[in-house]
């Protein structure tokens, strides 16, 4: 898709249903990110979520995917805790998901993670830019522009087998300067049009997201409104005596 100039389009999915949508929709690949803290679980951060929580989600999504191709997370810190460990844990997500592939949060860093996850047989997307797992130690959610660590991060990803590179929260002419430097395709999130493809939180895309919805983040839709009104609507009907009514009722 790269070579031939075609975008990549990539959402999140947590459970069979939205998987289902999404796929049959067209999606090229479905994300079972550590997101679900966040979006699934209210946490504030990427941190509580266990490898359990990413293998029980991981499996519902890979049942509803026909088609698209399914990603799932690394959760903290299993990709930060060295070849042997981090390839144990990632064919235990692959084995009992089904899944086709791995993301892992890092770059130069975790380099020979990455080539060691590929020599066991484990297709990799390198996490650069803003990494939520390490969040605490960026000071924050922020836009990272550090030019030459992003370009590091990215080539030494590529260089140690990753097939994709996902770069969060940098600056466009940067990201779209990594992708044309890549061999490998670029999926952005608050990076730009210059990526290969583009990923986003499927809760914020469809306007479901509870709190503040990031400013890269569009919403395509307004669900979040329409499922307070039919609850409302429901809820008349009910204390009303509407429904049931004897069409919905059995003699």
């Amino acid at each position: 898709m790269k070579r031939n100039g075609e975008r990549i389009t990539m959402l999140t999915a947590y459970d069979w249903t939205m998987a289902r949508l999404l796929d049959q929709a067209g999606i090229d690949v479905l994300l079972v990110g550590d997101s679900l803290g966040m979006v699934i679980q209210g946490h504030s951060t990427t941190i509580p979520v266990t490898v359990g929580d990413m293998i029980y989600h991981g499996r519902m999504v890979v049942r509803g995917s026909q088609r698209a191709m399914v990603v799932v997370d690394l959760p903290f810190p299993h990709g930060q805790l060295g070849p042997r460990r981090t390839v144990a844990v990632a064919a235990r997500i692959m084995k009992q998901t089904g899944c086709q592939a791995i993301k892992l949060e890092g770059g130069a860093r975790q380099a020979e993670t990455i080539a060691a996850l590929v020599d066991a047989g484990i297709p990799v997307i390198a996490h650069v830019g803003l990494r939520p797992q390490s969040v605490h130690a960026l000071g924050g959610y922020r836009v990272q522009r550090d030019r030459a660590k992003l370009q590091s991060d990215a080539q030494a990803a590529q260089q140690a087998g990753a097939f994709c590179v996902l770069m969060e929260c940098v600056p466009a002419n940067l990201a779209a300067e990594i992708t044309r430097s890549l061999q490998v395709p670029t999926i952005g999130i608050g990076a730009g049009a210059g990526c290969d493809g583009q990923v986003l939180v499927t809760h914020d895309m469809l306007g479901l997201t509870v709190d503040r919805t990031p400013r890269f983040a569009r919403r395509f839709a307004h669900l979040g409104n329409a499922v307070q009104q039919a609850a409302s609507a429901y809820i008349a009907a009910v204390r009303d005596g509407s429904f049931p009514a004897e069409d919905e009722s059995f003699e």
